[in-house]
């Protein structure tokens, strides 16, 4: 079954840009991306622009409505996500847990609904 891993945090906290956490940061997300790849559950995954560079659509009663910015007003913006395929919750979560981002984030899973 496949689950969908969305990475949650509050912008600009955990390790940033040009120190030396945000290297071992990225060689954790490395890591963790081949335990993925090597555990035949990886499906998918990418890093998302920060919330800035984001739009929103809406059509409401026929008019289409365009605005800046993300459409939650949140602490915790989405980040990124995981596209796993797991044999079951429980081993979707184990990866989940070892997700860098859990340190200081939240990592949402939800299984993926299948269309007949």
């Amino acid at each position: 079954m496949q689950y969908l891993c969305l990475i949650y945090s509050v912008e600009g906290t955990g390790p940033q840009p040009g120190t030396e956490a945000f290297g071992e940061y990225m060689q954790a997300y490395q890591i963790f991306t081949q335990e993925c790849v090597e555990g035949g559950v990886m499906n998918g995954g990418n890093a998302l622009q920060p919330t800035a560079t984001s739009t929103t659509v809406t059509r409401e009663s026929g008019k289409v409505e365009i605005t800046d910015g993300p459409y939650a007003e949140t602490k915790e913006q989405l980040g990124g996500y995981y596209l796993l395929d797991c044999k079951d919750l429980d081993e979707a979560l184990d990866y989940a847990a070892k997700i860098p981002t859990a340190a200081h984030g939240r990592i949402e899973v939800r299984p993926v609904k299948v269309f007949d």
